[in-house]
């Protein structure tokens, strides 16, 4: 039986430490997971920095997220299989829900964020911080608009808010 396409074959796990405290100083583990698909500079700090933004934002005590980046071949895979959509994306997320804490996987399509990158004028590192803040802010429950007004919505306003602190820390 062919393993299903959200699985990373090969994949480094990096265990944040619970050194990092959130807001109440009881540690929350994040999980960081990166394919070893020849992606270079991958930064995983930065991308941890913007987890730990979007669920401290939140005041989340508790939780795990991975975030796992995709070629445009697998993320228009799951894009298909789990929304319908036969499209390479930026960036999907599953909230596994969960009572003792937030659990989620987000997953980033590492090509469609170079290109959107590129077309906005910011650094790759910038649009991956921002797909991985996005993801968890989706994993949170919140949504936009499909469209233009996307720009607009609550989410939106405070995705760009996170991506300026997390970026500024840099």
């Amino acid at each position: 039986m062919e393993e299903p396409v959200y699985r990373v074959r090969q994949t480094a796990e990096i265990l944040i430490s619970p050194n990092r405290l959130m807001l109440d100083e009881k540690p929350c583990e994040v999980v960081v997971t990166v394919n070893e698909e020849d992606v270079d500079g991958i930064p995983i700090g930065l991308i941890e920095r913007g987890v730990r933004a979007a669920l401290r934002c939140e005041s989340v005590k508790k939780g795990e997220v991975s975030v796992t980046l995709l070629d445009d071949l697998r993320i228009r895979e799951m894009n298909a299989l789990y929304l319908e959509r036969d499209r390479a994306t930026d960036v999907i997320a599953f909230s596994l829900g969960g009572d003792a804490g937030v659990i989620g996987d987000v997953y980033i399509g590492y090509e469609r964020a170079r290109r959107q990158a590129s077309e906005l004028g910011e650094s790759w590192e910038v649009e991956l911080v921002r797909l991985a803040i996005h993801g968890v802010l989706h994993v949170l429950g919140y949504d936009h608009p499909d469209g233009p007004e996307r720009t607009e919505s609550k989410m939106f306003s405070l995705q760009e808010r996170l991506v300026a602190e997390v970026m500024t820390d840099e």
